[in-house]
């Protein structure tokens, strides 16, 4: 892929959704709120999903798509552990590691045994020959999908537990039995989102700072990487979908890459000229270095599927030549 870095910055309209639940206080379920500060110094509280939510639907994404391209995958990730190669026993008492291993040494091993542990990220504190704490930064990057100022609304609603028989009796007890009423929120609105992707950082070990694999391996990561994140706003999986699947209702916004050092630039879609400034940055960036940048307008979520297919083009084709 002859693109080293993308960012995506734009404004994911949700209806109805409960990605953003923070826990519960008696009966009723609290969703997640934050204060931010517009341009012009004035707070506002809105809703929020934190980019926890959105790095675990991509990881889970980014799995699928790793089985399905025939990928390495860990053990620990091939079950969705949180502990990742950490949770692996064959590679944690591989015997091939000693005390005099080094650190780098260890961490190519890892971006070779396991997608997900090379560009999501990883902290090795098993003890492999000695004590360690080799930590791995992920090649993704989510922000907080932000509520814009006057353009999302937060209700809660009355739910009750069916059951068939005793239907007037509630439960007075821990077991959780009868009849029960709760609260659940849903949220609606423009959410700002913002997303770094570093593709130059494939299989490139963070210690030596060299790759750790060859050319098609990285292109065929490269092409997973930027597919699981385009899958992410496709689908966004995630908490109480059974019965509160998001509606997904538009996604506008701007893509950009970089093919050099420059990085792709990135502004908030909470500022309501973003596009044009990113723009704007780009072109300034392309003075310094000719051609590195390029813009990507989309105005509906196929229209981002189509720039992220049009990204993806070049590095499927190079991957198979």
């Amino acid at each position: 892929m002859k693109h080293k870095s993308i960012s995506i910055s734009g404004l994911l309209t949700l209806d109805l959704h409960a990605l953003n639940n923070e826990g519960a206080e008696g009966n009723t379920m609290m969703t997640r709120m934050v204060d931010i500060v517009d341009g012009l110094g004035k707070k506002h509280t809105v809703n929020a999903i934190s980019g926890d939510m959105f790095k675990h639907i991509q990881t889970g994404h980014l799995i699928e798509e790793s089985l399905e391209m025939g990928l390495p995958l860990c053990e620990g990730c091939r079950r969705f552990d949180a502990n990742r190669i950490c949770g692996d026993e064959s590679f944690v008492k591989n015997p091939m590691f000693n005390k005099e291993t080094l650190d780098s040494s260890i961490l190519s091993a890892a971006l070779k045994k396991c997608v997900i542990d090379d560009m999501q990220g990883i902290l090795i504190t098993s003890e492999i020959g000695k004590k360690r704490s080799i930590a791995r930064k992920s090649c993704v990057e989510f922000g907080w999908a932000v509520g814009k100022p006057g353009a999302v609304s937060t209700e809660s609603y009355f739910h009750a537990k069916y059951v068939p028989e005793g239907r007037g009796k509630g439960s007075d007890s821990s077991d959780n039995l009868g009849q029960n009423i709760f609260h659940r929120p849903a949220s609606s609105g423009q959410y700002a989102v913002v997303v770094g992707i570093d593709l130059f950082r494939v299989l490139r070990n963070d210690i030596s700072l060299e790759i750790s694999g060859t050319e098609k391996e990285v292109l065929n990561r490269q092409a997973a990487l930027t597919r699981s994140v385009m899958n992410t706003f496709v689908k966004p999986t995630g908490a109480h979908r059974n019965t509160q699947n998001p509606h997904i209702v538009d996604f506008q916004g701007v893509v950009t890459t970089s093919s050099s050092s420059l990085p792709a630039p990135n502004m908030s879609a909470l500022n309501g000229d973003y596009v044009s400034e990113t723009s704007r940055i780009a072109q300034v960036l392309n003075q310094i270095h000719p051609g590195a940048v390029e813009v990507y307008e989309f105005k509906s979520l196929s229209a981002f599927a189509e720039t992220v297919a049009t990204i993806l083009g070049s590095a499927i084709a190079r991957a198979h030549a």
